[in-house]
């Protein structure tokens, strides 16, 4: 920043825990940023608030969560903590909603979060504005509680933090209509009670739908989960088994698989993943969502026609916390100045390049920001770019290691006890 230069205003819309990333990084350099976070709800945690309510909430906007009851981590939080804030040792590997939520809520005591914080505010719209020498951010917010207070202010970057896990991604199925039993996405789960004694159909194996389906198998009759992948190697309880993917439904109440075997479900629930939306971003932010790919991102993070707008933890499969640590700490070196992007031609380049790989490795267009064991050459990469140190391998070794658990030992896995003994080093307790 030129002497006598102005700190920048940033305004970071959504205080789950990129959010609250974004705000500690910001708000740790005062000479250069003042970051103002904008929350539609009454407290921090994003996903991490359990409700019990569904549809919509008592502001009538559409419930964000997508929190059930019951849920516990499918990650041990020796690999899910922000790098510079440990999560209390005492606590078990694989942690309750409960405990993650408390986490994020003492980030935010911690690193004195609050007074950036403006709740029950909702973000309408953001719309870039030319200047001579850069772009101006104009961002519209409006009171939850009155809709029509609205207000205006404008920003020198914006950092877009509204997470990806609360608008469902339903895929058409033909005879849906004629469909008698229940019909829900996992989004709108909640605990298994509603399927006592019932035969449920769950389709999508992802760590949703295998996690749902192992909670409603103890107490359904029977629990089939239907996917496209390869079956999982482990061992499942006696009243669930795998079915190949969802052909179409039959009235009243059959289920027909693509390989046409059919059975008759009370209940069927969607496990088939979120949409991205970002329904403030006007279209002058030239933002594109197509089939689950933003674009133009480089590095899935920084607009490539406007650099100071950037969208923090799109990417699916990884370790998020950490992930957001270093895509803020990105974002905010190229605000700074202390990282200089490439011409925007190579930035296009690079995410054309980086989708082509991923296609020519056999991956679905959809899965344009998964990552799963790319994550670690990604974190890294923004690391060394910026000229931070990587995160500590242990965190990729532990992660593998609970993977294999995970995949041999489905029912089980969630009791291990993990430990990091040095940067390059892990142990199982028990």
């Amino acid at each position: 920043v030129l002497a006598g230069e102005m700190a920048r205003r940033v305004a970071v819309i959504g205080a789950g825990a990129a959010g609250l990333c974004a705000a500690r990084h910001l708000s740790a350099r005062p000479d250069q940023f003042v970051p103002t976070v904008y929350e539609q709800t009454a407290r921090v945690g994003g996903t991490w608030v359990y409700t019990d309510r569904v549809g919509t909430d008592e502001h009538g906007l559409p419930v964000h969560s997508s929190m059930y009851k019951n849920l516990r981590t499918n990650l041990p939080k020796e690999v899910m903590a922000f790098p510079d804030f440990p999560f209390d040792s005492s606590l078990p590997s694989f942690l309750t909603h409960q405990e993650v939520l408390q986490y994020l809520e003492d980030y935010t005591d911690h690193f004195q979060l609050g007074k950036y914080i403006q709740f029950l505010t909702k973000v309408d719209t953001v719309r870039p504005v030319p200047c001579p020498d850069r772009t101006l951010w104009e961002v519209t917010v409006s009171s939850v509680k009155e809709p029509d207070k609205q207000t205006t202010q404008q920003f020198d970057a914006v950092m877009v933090c509204n997470g990806h896990y609360s608008v469902p991604y339903i895929p058409e199925i033909p005879g849906t209509d004629q469909f008698q039993g229940r019909l829900v996405h996992s989004h709108e789960y909640r605990s298994p009670d509603d399927f006592k004694g019932k035969n449920v159909v769950l389709l999508g194996a992802a760590s949703s739908g295998q996690d749902i389906a192992l909670e409603i198998s103890t107490v359904a009759n029977q629990v089939v989960l239907s996917h496209g992948k390869s079956s999982l190697k482990s061992k499942l309880p006696s009243n669930m088994r795998q079915a190949s993917g969802v052909e179409r439904f039959k009235p009243p109440k059959t289920v027909r698989f693509t390989n046409g075997e059919e059975f008759e479900a009370d209940a069927f629930v969607y496990c088939t993943g979120y949409d991205y939306h970002f329904p403030f971003l006007t279209p002058e932010c030239q933002v594109s969502v197509q089939h689950g790919r933003i674009t133009p991102l480089y590095k899935h993070l920084i607009h490539t026609s406007f650099p100071t707008l950037s969208i923090v933890g799109i990417c699916c499969r990884i370790c998020p916390f950490p992930q957001f640590d270093r895509q803020v700490l990105f974002a905010q070196a190229v605000l700074d100045g202390k990282f200089h992007l490439p011409p925007k031609e190579d930035m296009d380049k690079d995410f054309q390049q980086d989708f082509q790989h991923r296609l020519e490795a056999g991956k679905a267009p959809h899965h344009a920001h998964e990552m799963g064991e790319e994550q670690w050459v990604y974190n890294n990469e923004l690391s060394r770019l910026i000229g931070l140190d990587p995160i500590p391998k242990a965190v990729e070794l532990v992660y593998r290691g609970v993977h294999e658990e995970r995949v041999n030992n489905l029912c089980w896995y969630k009791k291990g006890k993990y430990e990091i003994t040095g940067p390059e080093s892990w142990r199982k307790v028990v």
